[in-house]
């Protein structure tokens, strides 16, 4: 898509739904104000702040839309590779979890590095994966040498 087409995207998003959250989130100002019961304030309250949230999404992607990128560079660049792969597992796990009526899950990552995916003291990367999992009830086993690093993860899911 060309930078034409994006910046014409992200203006109709800027003149559309992030003026129409906007509009939502005054309304909902209003409503706040003139409402006395604490619990349905309390609701409202939440909602207020998930269309903030709604808002700085929308807002990320408008910028995301207007700032120009070389095709080679954005598909090269660690930080994009990351959220996008953050992006993509986080939509298979909630899917997973809302949808699949599955009691496992298994993730496997291997990659064809030089290894060394060891603990070191005073790192703490490798050491909160492990935290992470075990505090869900879940097993991390790492494998690595110099024909890369393998990480299996298992984790049992409740039943839905």
């Amino acid at each position: 898509m060309s930078l034409t087409q994006r910046v014409k995207l992200a203006q109709e998003l800027h003149d559309g739904i992030a003026q129409d959250l906007v509009g939502l989130g005054y309304g909902l100002d209003s409503l706040l104000f003139q409402e006395d019961d604490e619990t349905k304030r309390a609701a409202l309250r939440s909602v207020r702040f998930d269309i903030n949230t709604l808002i700085e999404k929308v807002r990320s992607e408008i910028l995301e839309l207007r700032t120009e990128h070389n095709e080679q560079e954005l598909l090269g660049s660690q930080p994009e590779l990351t959220y996008e792969l953050n992006k993509v597992f986080s939509e298979i796990i909630n899917n997973v979890t809302e949808h699949s009526h599955a009691t496992r899950l298994d993730v496997t990552f291997i990659d064809n590095g030089i290894g060394g995916a060891t603990e070191v003291e005073n790192h703490y990367g490798i050491p909160g994966i492990s935290e992470r999992i075990m505090a869900l009830g879940g097993h991390v086993d790492i494998h690595s040498d110099f024909t890369g690093t393998n990480v299996a993860i298992s984790l049992d899911l409740l039943t839905p």
